[in-house]
């Protein structure tokens, strides 16, 4: 039997060019081609802020090796994806990470990067989509992330999507909001359309 990576072994296999669709996002393997965008976004204060990250400073040149790398050989316990419209525009990425095969969760992050998606549902179906693939397709049993206290924009999305509070963290003088989302929860939420779409069939 061939060694498989923690997170092959929880259900994280490759997409090899197929995508994850929700209602108005697609969800694909990141490339190279991403590398000026992510670059972008990571260069921006607002956005740096909001992601409670420091503002990006390194060369482009020297991001982008790091970047081929990290494309060519990802790490084993994180699961990068990119958010793309319908119609094929990169806005954003999403992240599972930390993910622990022996407690069976990750940590889960989004990113819309593109202002002109901001406020129009994308990142609510971006986390939707997100939350129904790990569920149906892989082992993890919980979800979990943090978000800064004051982004109440982020902690309605999260909440709409069925994420809950569970308590807070201090770091670096900023105060974040832990939410988490259960297998069990997510069953009772989900469970009984899937049976009522499959009895219409």
């Amino acid at each position: 039997m061939k060694n498989l990576k923690k997170s092959e072994m929880l259900g994280f296999k490759p997409l090899r060019g197929t995508v994850i669709f929700g209602s108005r996002v697609r969800l694909r393997e990141k490339k190279l081609s991403d590398v000026r965008r992510d670059y972008a976004w990571q260069s921006d204060p607002e956005l740096s802020r909001l992601d409670a990250a420091p503002t990006l400073i390194t060369p482009f040149s020297v991001y982008l090796l790091d970047y081929a790398v990290e494309i060519h050989r990802p790490r084993s316990k994180r699961y990068p994806l990119a958010v793309e419209t319908l119609d094929g525009t990169h806005i954003g990425n999403c992240t599972c990470y930390d993910i622990d095969e022996k407690k069976g969760e990750a940590q889960f992050g989004i990113m819309i990067g593109d202002r002109d998606y901001w406020d129009r549902g994308y990142g609510t179906d971006v986390v939707t989509t997100m939350v129904h693939y790990v569920f149906l397709t892989t082992g993890l049993n919980r979800l979990y992330l943090k978000t800064l206290d004051w982004n109440l924009r982020a902690r309605r999305c999260f909440e709409k999507c069925g994420f809950t509070p569970f308590g807070d963290m201090r770091r670096n003088g900023l105060r974040f909001v832990l939410m988490e989302l259960r297998r069990e929860q997510w069953q009772q939420l989900h469970i009984p359309d899937k049976q009522e779409s499959e009895s219409s069939v």
